[in-house]
C-alpha cells in the first residue's frame, strides 16, 4: 500500500535550526527506506519564501504495523521537528 505523508514543521524561532540539525539524519533514514524498496518519492515542503516548512512523502509499506514503525521511528518525528503529520493511502492513477 502507497501512504502519502505531509508532515508540517514546527513554526517557532528556532524551527528551521532544530530541521537542519536533525536534516543528516532523517535523509540516512529515508536512503535505508529507499534501499528496501519503501520510500518512492519526497522532498521539503516550501513557504512563498521558499523556506523548508515540512516534508511530503510517499512510502509504499506493505502493512499497516509497517507504517505505524516508520511513524516512530523517522528522526523528524524523533526529535520533534514536525508538528503535524497527515498520512492517507494513496492510490497512483495508472495513465
Amino acid at each position: 500500500m502507497k501512504y502519502i505523508v505531509h508532515a508540517y514543521d514546527y513554526t517557532d524561532p528556532g524551527a528551521l535550526d532544530r530541521r537542519m540539525a536533525v536534516r543528516p539524519a532523517h535523509l540516512a533514514y529515508v536512503r535505508q527506506l529507499k534501499e528496501k524498496g519503501q520510500f518512492v518519492l519526497g522532498g521539503a515542503l516550501l513557504s512563498p519564501e521558499q523556506t523548508m516548512i515540512g516534508s511530503m512523502l510517499i512510502l509504499d509499506l506493505d502493512t499497516e504495523t509497517d507504517l505505524q514503525n516508520y511513524l516512530k521511528t523517522d528522526p523528524y518525528i524523533l526529535e520533534g521537528i514536525w508538528e503535524k503529520v497527515d498520512v492517507k493511502p494513496f492510490r497512483q492513477a495508472d495513465v
